[in-house]
C-alpha cells in the first residue's frame, strides 16, 4: 500500500542552505528509520537498488522562497537559510507495506518536543498528514488494489506536473526528454516491483504527447550536477485498444504521486503528480 505522508516541521534554529540538499534530507530520513529499526536503517543506507521510498525537498510557505502553498511549484534549491521558527513541510512516500509497518511506531509515538537534526539545526515534527487535504495535495494513501480498481477504463488524457527536476537514465547517461517510454517504463518498473499486481505489458505504443510546457534546470552541489525538467506534459491514448489497457495506463499515471518519475527520487528529484482538469 503506497503512502504519501507530509511531515510538518518547525526549525528551532536557522537552517543553512548547504544542509537543504537531497543528500542531507536523505540522511535525516535514515535517522528517522534507524530510531525505530536500526537494522532497517542500515539496510536502506547500504542499498543501491531501487528504493521503496521517495523524499521531497524541504518546503516552506514563505514568499522569500520559490514555490507556493502545497501546489504545483515546489522549492528544490535554496540560496539563503531558512530562518528559525519558519513552518516547513516535507513529503515522504513509502511504496512498500512492510516499510510503512516498520515505521508505524515512529508515527504513533511521535514526540513533538523531540528534536531531529538537519545539519546544525534542530527540527520538531509537529504533525503528520496522511490523507488528502484541500491545501495539501501531496498527502494521500491508497492500496494498490484501490489504485487499480479506481483507474478509468475510458479516460484517455493524462496530464503530468513535474514539480522537481526530473531526468531519466538512458544507457550510461541521463536524458531530460520525457518520452512515453521514459515516463511510463519508470512507473511500470516500480508498480511491478511493489504492487503485487503485475502488468506484463502496457500499450506504450498507443501513448502520444499532446502538450509540452517544460524547461530544464541545473541542480549542482559539490559532488555532482543534475539537469532535469520542470513543467507540464500531457499525453493522449490513441487508437483502438482494450479498456483494460487504458485502465493500466491510468493506474500507473495515478501512481506517480507516490512513486515519482525518473532518477534520484529518494533525493527529492522526480516529484510528479497527475493533474485532472475539468
Amino acid at each position: 500500500m503506497p503512502h504519501s505522508l507530509v511531515l510538518n516541521l518547525l526549525p528551532q534554529s536557522l537552517i543553512p542552505p548547504q544542509f537543504l540538499t537531497g543528500r542531507h534530507l536523505h540522511a535525516l530520513f535514515l535517522t528517522l528509520v534507524s530510531s525505530v529499526d536500526k537494522e532497517l536503517g542500515d539496510r536502506l543506507h547500504d542499498s543501491t537498488a531501487d528504493k521503496a521510498f521517495t523524499l521531497s525537498p524541504l518546503q516552506t510557505n514563505s514568499p522569500l522562497f520559490k514555490g507556493g502553498k502545497g501546489g504545483s511549484k515546489l522549492q528544490w534549491e535554496y540560496q539563503q537559510p531558512i530562518p528559525t521558527g519558519t513552518p516547513c513541510w516535507w513529503r515522504i512516500s513509502l511504496l512498500d507495506d512492510s516499510l510503512f509497518g516498520k515505521l508505524t511506531q515512529l508515527w504513533l509515538n511521535l514526540n513533538p518536543s523531540h528534536p531531529w537534526h538537519l545539519g546544525p539545526a534542530d527540527l520538531y515534527i509537529t504533525s503528520i498528514q496522511g490523507t488528502p487535504q484541500s491545501i495539501q495535495p501531496w498527502a494521500n494513501a491508497n492500496t494498490y488494489a484501490q489504485l487499480y480498481e479506481e483507474a478509468s477504463e475510458s479516460h484517455r488524457t493524462i496530464h503530468f506536473n513535474f514539480c522537481t527536476p526530473t531526468a531519466f537514465r538512458q544507457g550510461q547517461y541521463d536524458t531530460t526528454l520525457p518520452t512515453r517510454e521514459s515516463v511510463f517504463n519508470s512507473l511500470l518498473s516500480r508498480w511491478n516491483k511493489y504492487s503485487g499486481i503485475e502488468f506484463s505489458h502496457i500499450a506504450i505504443e498507443s501513448i502520444f504527447p499532446s502538450f509540452i510546457n517544460i524547461h530544464t534546470e541545473i541542480l549542482a552541489d559539490s559532488r555532482s550536477k543534475f539537469i532535469g525538467i520542470l513543467g507540464e506534459v500531457s499525453y493522449r491514448v490513441l487508437g483502438e485498444i482494450e479498456p483494460i489497457q487504458i485502465k493500466q495506463i491510468n493506474a500507473l499515471s495515478d501512481f506517480a504521486l507516490y512513486a515519482g518519475i525518473g532518477r534520484k527520487t529518494p533525493m527529492g528529484m522526480g516529484m510528479a503528480r497527475r493533474l485532472y482538469y475539468p
